[in-house]
């Protein structure tokens, strides 16, 4: 089973309080994280800044780094990375929720943020 994930679910530990990997381990058992070279980039860029976000992407980048394996895509965009692997995948995890309604009408599921901290898989 492959689980892409997006920059703001790479961002949640820091964020919202959310153990991103615990909760997918508890949610689908074994699966394979993945995450688009674009959603690493833009973890990187938004960690050269200061303050929380900064903070939040640079554990994010740090996650990605230790449980994802990166791909390639065509897309220039990381949301459109997001959509296009999501589209060969089994899941997408992200609150971005433009995104979500994007993935949803393209027939992708999609695991996002229930309550505070936990997190539901949406089928579209």
């Amino acid at each position: 089973m492959r689980v892409v994930l997006d920059t703001n679910a790479l961002m949640m530990p820091v964020e919202v309080g959310v153990r991103t990997f615990e909760e997918l381990d508890r949610l689908l058992g074994d699966y394979e994280a993945v995450v688009p070279e674009a959603v690493l980039e833009e973890l990187e860029e938004l960690a050269g800044d200061h303050g929380e976000e900064a903070t939040a992407a640079s554990v994010g980048a740090d996650l990605a780094r230790r449980e994802c394996e990166p791909l390639e895509h065509d897309a220039e965009y990381a949301d459109d990375a997001v959509l296009e692997l999501g589209q060969a995948a089994d899941y997408v995890v992200t609150n971005d929720k433009p995104l979500q309604k994007r993935l949803l009408e393209a027939n992708v599921p999609v695991i996002s943020l229930r309550g505070s901290n936990k997190l539901d898989i949406n089928e579209p």
